[in-house]
């Protein structure tokens, strides 16, 4: 058993050397790759992909999984050896039911799409991505076609970013959150707006990078195993447990744009800087589920960037970087503008109350592709209309509208966005249950000490990986499932006292 197992990590650290390939490839696309480089970028990443997916789902490990079974039976579940079996097993039952020449098709096109998609934006020309939209959202529903028996044809595409979630019980989820929020974004929204006019002056974007970067460094980012680079849509990437880099956007009449991205992805690429270095190679060397991920990603980013006691230690820093900005502006009034509740077009700038209410309208509509009741031709007066509905603005035109998010222009229709919001309730969940076992944190975080939130996060989510499902980590965390409560306390509480509701 020993040998087979052996040789089954042979054959996963060769299939994750090529994924790898391509994930470097992916970087350098959305940072300093010229446009001229687009169709041979696309071509080469479609190649490593296929031949990644061909050796996954070879036969041979297929074999090797049917043969370490009673090894695996033999372990306790959360055993290392019996969980990189059972996590490499689930991936391959889902990867040998998609074609090589699919996956490669696929990814190729969604190279070639995400170029278009940088071009378009600017251009505000959504003909311009029109017809590879419609072939995205084609190669969408043939992926989940590839995964018969489902209740919802997003299920296939929900449960490659959210294992074991459905439509139906991301609906359920999503419900439960609207009659909390919508009252709450009502009863802010009727007050005078905070003046956040302060965010909007001139901020060199040198000076804005730097204080980002110290931050994130106190944070406990590893500068040793990471970088940050800039990008038309930050994200976080990894090319090994021993590399792992963010990146960021800058607006230098934005103060928010590039110190909350650069926080939000810090987020992420500390889980997965966290994960058990001797996962490295294998299934189990990444974040479990996009929900996770996003825990971490929007509880550094607000629960502790946007905290009052976060500020209190660092904003006498920012006013000594920009005194000409700054240093007539109070903490007060400094912090309510960083934390203004407004009925907005972007959902990466939005404000933490209403910013779930952008997810939902994504997720809808997504859902109405795939279902063949929306046509893409249509999608930018189907989005105008919902965010008419639900927040009671129109978008200017489509670059701040259909265009703004490039999920769907360079990747899959379904699937994308739920994570986001999953993520902000685990991220209230998690940090309940943190405080519970250091109530010292928040005065901890008022001094700029974060290393005790961090060890916590790190010993009970990070150094795990892919080894527990969501919903098995969850239990394993907070002693029950996924639930609204402690995010939701979290939110009144704290708007609560900006509000006086």
């Amino acid at each position: 058993m020993e040998a087979k197992l052996q040789e089954l990590k042979n054959r996963l650290m060769e299939v994750d050397d090529l994924n790898n390939a391509v994930a470097l490839l992916s970087w350098d696309q959305t940072t300093y790759m010229p446009p001229g480089g687009a169709t041979a970028r696309g071509r080469q990443m479609a190649t490593l992909q296929r031949i990644g997916h061909e050796k996954f789902t070879d036969a041979a490990i297929g074999k090797l999984l049917d043969d370490l079974r009673p090894y695996e039976e033999s372990l306790p579940y959360d055993s290392d050896d019996a969980s990189l079996i059972r996590v490499t097993r689930r991936a391959y039952e889902k990867l040998i039911r998609l074609p090589s020449d699919f996956v490669a098709e696929m990814s190729n096109h969604a190279a070639l799409s995400y170029q278009v998609w940088t071009e378009a934006r600017p251009a505000n020309d959504f003909n311009k991505v029109l017809s590879h939209l419609e072939r995205t959202l084609d190669m969408s529903r043939k992926m989940a076609d590839y995964f018969p028996g489902y209740s919802h044809i997003a299920d296939p595409l929900i449960d490659f970013s959210d294992d074991g979630m459905k439509a139906e019980s991301v609906r359920e989820v999503f419900g439960q959150l609207r009659q909390q929020l919508v009252p709450l974004v009502r009863a802010i929204t009727a007050q005078e707006p905070a003046d956040s006019s302060c965010l909007s002056l001139h901020y060199p974007e040198n000076q804005q990078l730097d204080f980002g970067l110290e931050v994130i460094k106190q944070y406990g980012y590893d500068f040793n195993r990471g970088r940050q680079d800039k990008t038309h849509h930050p994200f976080m990437t990894k090319f090994s447990l021993g590399d792992v880099r963010i990146t960021t956007r800058v607006n230098e009449h934005d103060l928010g744009d590039a110190l909350f991205s650069t926080l939000h992805e810090a987020g992420h690429g500390m889980y997965e800087q966290g994960i058990n270095m001797a996962y490295e190679g294998t299934p189990l060397a990444g974040g479990t589920s996009a929900g996770v991920h996003e825990s971490q990603s929007r509880l550094w980013e607000n629960i502790v960037g946007r905290s009052r006691g976060f500020w209190e230690y660092y904003y006498p820093r920012l006013q000594s970087i920009f005194p000409e900005q700054l240093g007539k502006v109070s903490l007060d009034k400094f912090y309510r503008a960083i934390n203004k509740v407004q009925r907005s077009l972007i959902r990466v700038d939005a404000d933490e109350v209403t910013y779930n209410l952008h997810v939902m309208i994504r997720f809808d509509l997504e859902l109405e592709l795939l279902e063949g009741k929306l046509e893409i031709r249509d999608l930018p007066e189907a989005w105008d209309e919902r965010y008419e509905t639900d927040l009671g603005i129109h978008a200017p035109d489509n670059r701040d509208g259909v265009l703004q998010d490039v999920h769907w222009y360079g990747g899959l229709i379904g699937g994308a966005f739920q994570g986001y919001t999953l993520g902000n309730i685990l991220s209230g969940l998690y940090y309940a249950q943190a405080l519970k076992a250091h109530p010292e944190i928040p005065s901890e975080i008022g001094q700029g000490k974060f290393d005790t939130l961090h060890t916590w996060m790190r010993d009970n989510i990070y150094t795990h990986g892919s080894k527990f499902t969501a919903d098995e980590l969850t239990e394993k965390v907070t002693g029950g499932p996924l639930r609204i409560e402690p995010y939701i306390d979290y939110l009144k509480t704290k708007y609560g006292e900006l509000y006086s509701l």
